[in-house]
């Protein structure tokens, strides 16, 4: 393990990476590695296997990234490594980060993402992409139906956010996929929490590789203010609600359990003049594009989500997150509240805990190790939210009610010019971010 000085001093350059990449690194403001990076790139590049575990926000992308790049540039081939990601929002995030590491070399990606015509999809690998970034269940639409597609020729494989690739959600996608590649290639995990079960790493075919681990297994960064409110359910509104009001300025992300909640949420926090915007399962690719959209660029200050946006998000501006539903399982809370204070920044994260999430609430605490103090409020002033708040869910659910109520997948909640308003990118690519 490098030591402290050590890493102060280390540079790309250093590390062993190449003029070119460490030209694009200049160009994305990346001036020093991160910790990860100066630990795992120089396994990487003596070519061994990797399993590595990091913080959120801690650069785990530039460290798989720029070394199957350099490699790349040696033994330039189409279908040259293949990313898997468990959700579509992260998959183009990386996709983003390779043809931004990759400009000067004239790399070609391509992104393989369900709620996208596959179709055009099939033409962007028929100009023999270097780099593939998919979700699994695609992948394997596009090896089993679109002619002349393979991955026999594949160097690198990498399991982004490993942990959740590897349980039962995508068992049976991944070891189809396993099937099909070459066993002779280089493989990386990576994730910022990572399973116990040694027999799920094993399926990865793993060839004796080098673990990095530069954090303690479930921390969170020394630069998260961490707190919460222990509060009876039927007032967690009206907190949301002040805390969105007392922090008007930052710009916050909202979680909660279910798709359902996001839009009801969203809408009652529109009606008290609150700039939120909702994404979600529900709702097609195009519109979940389209509201990281709006987020990013500041039209609207309150991103409504479940936990398709916990993992790997890389939005450098998110000041805030707040845990309107305690996550069932404590690891999400380690993928959410790493949304904030990314890559050496601040930010906040409070957790709205009633009386029926006590019990996942201290699994949390166990988890990261951490006793977390209390968010300071006076009931008795937040309460005067309350005639407010609960008329602004009256009309919230009159709306979607009179739009129908729920919807199949992928169908919009009512009230379709007030929602479209907020969708105002029809699709079409996210910003490139110059940040890890």
């Amino acid at each position: 393990m490098a030591t402290d000085e050590e890493k102060q001093t280390t540079t790309f350059k250093t590390l062993g990476i190449c003029d070119e990449l460490v030209d694009a690194c200049q160009k994305l403001g990346w001036t020093v590695p991160t910790p990860i990076q100066v630990e795992s790139m120089p396994s990487a590049l003596d070519g061994k296997d990797l399993i590595a575990l990091a913080q959120t926000g801690s650069g785990k992308t530039g460290a798989f990234a720029l070394p199957i790049l350099q490699e790349l540039i040696n033994s330039p081939q189409a279908f040259f490594a293949c990313v898997l990601s468990p959700t579509r929002e992260l998959a183009i995030q990386i996709a983003e980060q390779f043809q931004a590491l990759g400009s000067e070399i004239g790399v070609k990606c391509a992104v393989l993402v369900g709620g996208v015509d596959m179709v055009q999809q099939s033409i962007n690998l028929a100009k023999r992409p270097h780099v593939v970034v998919a979700t699994p269940g695609r992948l394997m639409d596009h090896l089993s139906n679109t002619k002349g597609f393979s991955l026999r020729s594949l160097k690198y494989l990498v399991l982004d956010e490993a942990d959740r690739l590897l349980n039962e959600d995508f068992e049976k996608s991944i070891d189809e996929i396993l099937n099909v590649i070459p066993r002779d290639r280089r493989t990386y995990l990576f994730s910022a929490t990572m399973t116990k079960k040694v027999k799920k790493l094993q399926r990865a075919c793993l060839r004796n590789p080098v673990k990095i681990e530069v954090a303690s297994k479930y921390s969170t960064v020394d630069t998260l203010n961490q707190q919460y409110r222990f509060l009876p359910a039927k007032y967690k509104d009206c907190y949301l609600v002040y805390i969105l009001t007392e922090k008007c300025q930052c710009t916050t992300m909202v979680f909660t359990r279910t798709c359902d909640a996001t839009q009801l949420l969203a809408l009652m926090l529109r009606n008290l003049g609150i700039r939120a915007i909702p994404i979600s399962g529900h709702m097609t690719q195009s519109k979940r594009l389209g509201a990281l959209n709006m987020f990013k660029a500041g039209e609207c200050n309150v991103l409504i989500c479940t936990d398709v946006a916990s993992r790997g998000l890389d939005i450098p501006s998110v000041d805030m997150v707040i845990n309107y539903d305690i996550p069932t399982n404590s690891k999400d809370y380690i993928h959410r509240v790493g949304r904030t204070a990314r890559a050496g920044r601040y930010g906040v994260a409070i957790s709205l805990v009633n009386q029926y999430e006590l019990e996942w609430y201290i699994q949390i605490e166990k988890l990261i190790d951490k006793k977390l103090p209390e968010f300071p409020a006076e009931e008795d002033e937040v309460l005067l939210l309350f005639e407010r708040v609960k008329e602004a869910k009256r009309l919230a659910l009159k709306k979607i009610k009179d739009g129908g109520g729920k919807k199949r997948k992928g169908e919009n909640y009512g009230e379709e010019e007030d929602i479209e308003k907020y969708f105002g990118h029809k699709g079409g690519k996210s910003k490139k971010f110059k940040s890890r």
